[in-house]
């Protein structure tokens, strides 16, 4: 199985399958002489770990990290990265691959059963192996290394829709995300989402969510305007979560209905540079940051595994119908949030790498003077 591994400069190599021994990341491209300890990583990966609430699976994984390679203890007791590749181990403790016996042989519909084994020939029906997404613990570990590299940016995720119930935004506050097990900002909205999700979990199904990422302090100039485009390097890795089926910038699809006075982003000058009177772009312009916060939104089909018996077909080509066991997310969007936050601190540290190596000494605004 090829691709990997994403990234320029700062690049991210992730293995492991949801019922082996372990899964993992390889970090290479990490400038040295960054503070980063176990620890670090720890406080992301307690934000994705699962069976924290009855709204997300119950499989208990303490998902501990484990830094085997790429940082060192210097004299003054301070751990830092070498510069060298950076290893995390995260060993799988709670999996029970007997609950998957029913699918050796027989194909989920919504899942990569299928595709896998059409194109390897074989596939690992135990939690799905490679396309479970149990392997997002291990992108969240890199993105926890890339916050190390993006000094001065902030990265925060929220869900700000479950099923077909969006969030009221003129409740919103990010403190909110931190307090409640949906990582939702609008207080006022959880209560019936925990009743709502109750009901779909009780019915043994499934359902969907979009989650919105913010990154502030992004500088401007990060990207480049033909194939290194910002927002299309970050709509890839947002596309290459599992079951993300859909990404937006900024206004994204609403920007279809505008005309283009309304959709523009009006500037007047400042002191630092031009000031923007909106950002219904999300902080991109031609593949480069502008130097606003960097907004996008996904959307996250409903988890695939459910209780509830579909129409299916096995491996011999008889119709059948399957009722996946094991447990499972009744919304894996939730878990989503920190993953998507993740998949932006990866993209965002690569770019900012790739931009200083081009631009060692950015000119200053204003550009022209007379």
């Amino acid at each position: 199985m090829s691709h990997n591994t994403f990234g320029h400069l700062f690049r991210v190599t992730t293995f492991g399958e949801s019922h082996g021994p372990m899964i993992g990341c390889v970090v290479d491209g990490c400038p040295p002489g960054l503070a980063l300890t176990a620890d670090d990583v720890q406080r992301d990966l307690d934000r994705r770990r699962p069976g924290q609430s009855r709204f997300t699976t119950q499989r208990q994984e303490p998902d501990t990290a484990r830094l085997v390679s790429g940082v060192f203890t210097g004299r003054d007791g301070v751990q830092r990265t070498t510069g060298a590749p950076i290893t995390v181990l995260i060993d799988n403790i709670d999996a029970r691959s007997k609950d998957y016996g029913n699918l050796e042989d027989t194909y989920r519909p919504g899942h990569a059963d299928y595709v896998y084994e059409a194109k390897y020939g074989l596939r690992d029906h135990r939690g799905g192996g490679r396309s479970s997404a149990r392997e997002t613990a291990a992108r969240v570990a890199a993105g926890a290394i890339a916050r190390r590299v993006l000094d001065g940016v902030t990265i925060r995720g929220a869900l700000v829709q479950l099923g077909p119930h969006a969030i009221d935004r003129a409740n919103w506050r990010w403190d909110e995300t931190a307090n409640n097990p949906f990582f939702c900002p609008d207080a006022a909205r959880v209560p019936f989402y925990e009743a709502f999700l109750d009901g779909i979990r009780k019915r043994g199904t499934s359902v969907g969510a979009v989650i919105e990422v913010v990154a502030e302090g992004v500088p401007v100039g990060l990207g480049a305007p033909m194939y290194g485009r910002l927002d299309a390097d970050l709509a890839a890795a947002i596309m290459g979560i599992h079951a993300v089926k859909g990404v937006e910038i900024g206004d994204g699809f609403a920007a279809a209905s505008r005309t283009g006075d309304e959709n523009a982003d009006a500037m007047r000058a400042g002191d630092e540079g031009p000031t923007f009177l909106s950002n219904h772009a999300g902080g991109i312009l031609g593949g480069i940051s502008t130097g606003q916060p960097v907004v996008l939104r996904f959307a996250v089909k409903p988890t695939s595994s459910i209780y509830t018996p579909v129409e299916t077909v096995d491996r011999a080509g008889h119709e059948t119908t399957v009722q996946t066991r094991g447990r499972h997310d009744p919304c894996v969007g939730i878990r989503a949030v920190p993953v998507g936050e993740a998949m932006v601190a990866c993209v965002l540290a690569d770019h900012l790498l790739r931009h200083r190596a081009q631009n060692p000494s950015p000119p200053r605004w204003p550009f022209a003077q007379g």
